[in-house]
């Protein structure tokens, strides 16, 4: 799970800084990646092996990016092609409507689309969703998904919960809506085949030394 990729920006608080892995340690992890064979799937790749077996490479990994940033196409992108890799975007589709600063476009996520990239759901306004009136779930999950299948061409069925908040109310919507699962910010290195909607994910901070990088995937630092 990513967020920002890129340098960090002058001024950047706290926060900003922990979500954004500056570029050359975002190489290193793919380098590192690369080197101990993983290959990039997506979450319908997951998803079929998971509910029918079909087979995947011998050790796949679902590479996702929140928020819909500009800096995972100015950076994360490149890179990405570069190391033979490509990833999930989850978008909060009215973000990219308004054209909101340091926010990707439309043409930019159809260009990642095109080259093998998913774009899913994150939301229209990235709210909380917990304890919401049913008209107000409908209005982020089903406005999010329309919007993204009027750019993408197709009806995206993954969805990111904004800040990882989620209650029983929104998994009911999510199902009604014909998405087939969805990601939160838990831990968790797999995915399940008996939780479709609650799916963990392994959180890259910036900053992030490699050893951490590589304990968080089991794997022996380098």
């Amino acid at each position: 799970m990513y967020h920002h990729v890129g340098p960090v920006k002058e001024g950047a608080n706290q926060l900003e800084y922990g979500l954004t892995v500056q570029t050359e340690l975002f190489r290193e992890q793919l380098q590192f990646l690369k080197n101990r064979g993983y290959t990039s799937i997506s979450l319908y790749q997951a998803q079929s092996a998971l509910m029918t077996g079909a087979p995947l490479p011998e050790k796949p990994i679902v590479l996702t990016f929140d928020d819909g940033y500009l800096d995972n196409y100015e950076y994360a992108f490149p890179l990405m092609s570069e190391f033979g890799y490509t990833g999930t975007l989850f978008i909060p589709t009215e973000f990219i409507d308004n054209k909101l600063e340091g926010r990707m476009s439309w043409e930019q996520i159809v260009e990642m689309h095109s080259a093998g990239w998913s774009v899913e759901p994150h939301s229209k306004t990235h709210p909380s969703l917990i304890d919401k009136p049913r008209d107000f779930l409908v209005y982020e999950l089903l406005g999010s998904l329309q919007t993204i299948q009027y750019y993408i061409g197709y009806q995206p069925r993954f969805f990111c919960y904004p800040a990882g908040d989620y209650d029983d109310n929104v998994v009911a919507v999510l199902k009604e809506l014909g998405y087939w699962g969805a990601v939160t910010t838990e831990f968790a290195r797999d995915m399940r085949g008996d939780s479709p909607y609650l799916q963990g994910r392994v959180r890259v901070d910036g900053g992030m030394l490699m050893s951490d990088f590589a304990n968080r995937l089991l794997e022996t630092p380098p």
